[in-house]
């Protein structure tokens, strides 16, 4: 009976499914199911359940976690070390590589920084900014075609007239005693003559012209690119300046923007201080000379305003120039020239640049010195011109940024 009972089953069961289970149990009946039921084992193909720690790091960071630090060994340091003197030892062979360069780039800037002042003094005039600076960068260029038409002719007909007379001074010098007596002695004018009949002469003096044209090549060159620099940076300077600002972080960028714009006004305070005040050196200076009647006045007075703008010795070689021109005038001319540059020079010192850079530059005559002092002796005569407005710069940080910092410590 039972036999028979199960085969019935088991047939029923193999035609109709079993029905589905039922609603949960409740209270502890779910536990007993719970227990009574096993889990279901994972398939092997589904993917792994990550976990919540997982799923925040994943967030964070999409690529994975980094790994641990790498340990600090001997090896490591000193192979850090040499990549670091290494890379150091290039950037400074690039900079001496590239450094006239850089001193063409700088004088430019220095003075876009310079002439920026008169533009924004135009711009007040109710004329537009490109206007202003044609107008400016003509009166430049004015300058420099008027320098080169009046130092020009006069030094050509200088070498020309020593060119043409030169036999004439060379008898002189056989007619003296003394070099009469010397070559007897030493028979210098034979070898002299000796080497001038040679190729050597001819050979130095070849090379030598060589070099000299190269030289004013390179001054040609170099004064082209200063103008055409000069001219792209007054043209951008505000944008350049805006897009410096932008490389600050916001919270200091007002701070910085201050500091810079007064730093950019004393540079363009110098500057144009510094031209006034060569432009009444050579004003005075082609008027004494033209009542005294010393020949090349206006070359001599416009040598003298360039010299005026190099601190310190300027001053001094362009009054030697001027005074040793009227010395071969007259003896009295000589003396007169020497007596008005020692005067003019302590009018200019005591009087007109005190009164000139009263308002633009505020700087104590030591550190005007000390300033002018260390820029020639690292770039030389631009180095000299730069001194000054850099010391400027440098006080007003120190007197705006490093004293309040110290006071709060």
């Amino acid at each position: 009976m039972s036999e028979t009972g199960s085969s019935d089953r088991a047939e029923i069961s193999s035609v109709f499914p079993p029905f589905p289970a039922g609603p949960a149990p409740s209270g502890g009946d779910t536990a007993a199911a719970s227990a009574r039921t096993p889990d279901p084992a994972p398939r092997d193909d589904a993917p792994p359940r990550a976990s919540a720690r997982e799923v925040d790091d994943r967030d964070e960071n999409p690529f994975g976690r980094p790994g641990r630090p790498l340990r600090s060994n001997p090896f490591l340091f000193g192979l850090t070390a040499a990549l670091g003197v290494l890379t150091a030892w290039l950037l400074v062979q690039a900079i001496a590589s590239a450094g006239s360069a850089l001193v063409l780039i700088i004088v430019s800037l220095f003075l876009a920084i310079g002439l920026n002042p008169a533009v924004e003094w135009l711009q007040r005039r109710n004329l537009s900014r490109r206007t202003a600076i044609a107008i400016v960068f003509g009166a430049v260029i004015a300058f420099f075609v008027v320098f080169g038409l009046a130092i020009v002719p006069p030094l050509t007909e200088q070498t020309t007239g020593f060119v043409q007379h030169l036999p004439e001074y060379v008898q002189q010098l056989q007619n003296h005693p003394m070099i009469r007596s010397v070559d007897e002695r030493y028979q210098l004018l034979e070898k002299l003559q000796q080497y001038v009949t040679s190729g050597d002469l001819a050979s130095q003096m070849f090379g030598g012209l060589l070099g000299v044209a190269s030289v004013v090549i390179s001054a040609l060159f170099s004064g082209l690119t200063v103008l055409v620099l000069t001219l792209y940076f007054l043209g951008s300077l505000n944008s350049i300046k805006e897009t410096g600002y932008r490389l600050v972080p916001r919270s200091r960028r007002t701070r910085v923007r201050l500091l810079s714009d007064e730093i950019i006004k004393q540079i363009g305070g110098y500057v144009a201080g510094n031209l006034i005040i060569s432009l009444i050196a050579g004003v005075v200076t082609y008027i004494f000379l033209a009542v005294l009647k010393v020949p090349y006045a206006l070359p001599l007075a416009i040598f003298v305003a360039v010299t005026d703008l190099i601190p310190m010795v300027g001053a001094v070689l362009g009054a030697a120039v001027a005074s040793g021109v009227g010395f071969l005038t007259s003896m009295q001319a000589g003396i007169a020239c020497v007596i008005f540059f020692v005067v003019y020079q302590q009018i200019e010192n005591y009087m007109i640049s005190p009164r000139v850079f009263k308002s633009s530059v505020d700087v104590p005559p030591i550190a005007t010195i000390i300033g002018a002092l260390l820029g020639g002796a690292l770039l030389g005569i631009v180095g000299a011109l730069l001194g000054i407005p850099l010391a400027a710069a440098i006080l007003l940080l120190v007197r705006e940024v490093v004293v309040p910092r110290q006071e709060r410590l």
